[in-house]
């Protein structure tokens, strides 16, 4: 029996065998070459032809650097990511959840792929055997992917996972904020009843039907099921990127002055990058509307926090929903924990089981895909 190993805060896994090139073959009963595997480590691909009757069964060795990020309820099922790269004893994984660059580059050592979940990674400090960094999401800033590129390590994403879930977060904060669901439960918590008595509403109470809702960045899959979801509330869809056109679903706003003067709720979509940091800013938070709600579920770097906080306190808008945050979580002060306009969540929008283990499951096939020489959602081409 081969021995196990253990990772600094690892799971006691069984170690990946060296390559077979270098090993005396197997053979079973009747002195016949058994099922072996030969793996090439500086492409990643299973080799079937280096032996008679040689298959490809061990394929590479994956270290999920991050598990407790993404299996915190220990319900996800991870065999199909160890069936890709050839067995359970090919999948080293760590649970906990922001290990270092540092730490993540001494875990890496010795393994073909890396499997990350939203946490930074030095790509310099990376041991020669990766070749493959599998950002389990859809966003991929905690990678520098020239550098990467220039070591020859491919990156992907996993863009879709999510999509029905996010969508339906999204929607959830719309219909919140227009029938003051959280604002009445607040009221109650600290033993306010004065809304019972009636007849006056203590804050805005209004129907979605006709009101609009502006998608920045919402060309994709996530913005898409957004306005559908939207057109059969009785809502209009705006949308602005670069690449956006007026379609059957959406009309493309001029600018996105247009579209934050023309919305009733404005919801980012755009990834986070050196273009879209703090796109939403002061200037932009002044031109909603007053009775406009911002809603975030894209990356919190996407919106200046100190911009936005004067402006919740201000009344420059009616409110925000924000699933993430420029730190996360926020600093034990920040205000957006308490301010009475905003609902905030640790970003939750891909944390249902379903959509983890549909997370999970398309890491493999991003995994499977790559070995096979045929890589697919890769961001670093």
């Amino acid at each position: 029996m081969r021995r196990a190993h253990r990772g600094a805060g690892g799971s006691a896994l069984p170690r990946p065998r060296a390559s077979t090139a270098r090993r005396a073959l197997p053979r079973d009963s009747n002195g016949q070459i058994a099922r072996v595997v030969v793996r090439d480590r500086f492409v990643g691909k299973a080799r079937a032809d280096a032996y008679p009757d040689a298959m490809a069964h061990r394929r590479a060795a994956a270290c999920l650097v991050n598990a407790a990020r993404l299996d915190f309820d220990a319900k996800l099922d991870l065999s199909k990511i160890a069936d890709a790269c050839g067995g359970a004893s090919c999948l080293t994984r760590h649970d906990d959840s922001t290990p270092s660059p540092a730490v993540i580059a001494t875990r890496a050592t010795n393994h073909d792929i890396l499997i990350t979940k939203e946490v930074p990674v030095d790509v310099h400090l990376l041991p020669p055997s990766v070749k493959l960094i599998c950002e389990a999401g859809t966003g991929y800033n905690n990678v520098d992917l020239d550098a990467a590129k220039r070591r020859g390590i491919v990156v992907c994403n996993v863009p879709t996972y999510s999509t029905d879930a996010v969508a339906h977060l999204v929607v959830t904060h719309v219909l919140n904020f227009s029938a003051s669901i959280v604002h009445q439960q607040r009221m109650l918590a600290r033993g306010d009843r004065s809304n019972f008595a009636g007849p006056k509403l203590t804050h805005a109470h209004d129907e979605v039907g006709g009101k609009t809702i502006g998608l920045v960045g919402g060309t994709g899959a996530i913005g898409a099921k957004v306005a559908d979801i939207a057109a059969a509330l009785g809502m209009k869809t705006l949308v602005w990127s670069r690449r956006a056109t007026t379609t059957a679903r959406w009309e493309a706003a001029r600018s996105l002055h247009d579209l934050l003067e023309r919305s009733d709720y404005v919801s980012v979509h755009c990834p986070l990058n050196a273009e879209t940091r703090h796109l939403i800013d002061a200037v932009a938070l002044g031109k909603m509307k007053k009775t406009a709600y911002l809603i975030n579920t894209a990356r919190g770097g996407v919106v200046c926090e100190e911009d936005l906080v004067d402006a919740l306190k201000k009344g420059t808008i009616a409110g925000a929903g924000l699933d993430v945050q420029e730190t996360e979580p926020p600093p034990e002060d920040s205000p957006l924990y308490t301010l009475p306009n905003v609902i905030l969540t640790p970003h939750i929008g891909w944390k249902r089981v379903e959509t983890r283990q549909r997370l999970m499951d398309m890491v493999a096939e991003n995994i499977a895909a790559f070995l096979d020489g045929k890589p697919v959602n890769v961001v670093n081409p």
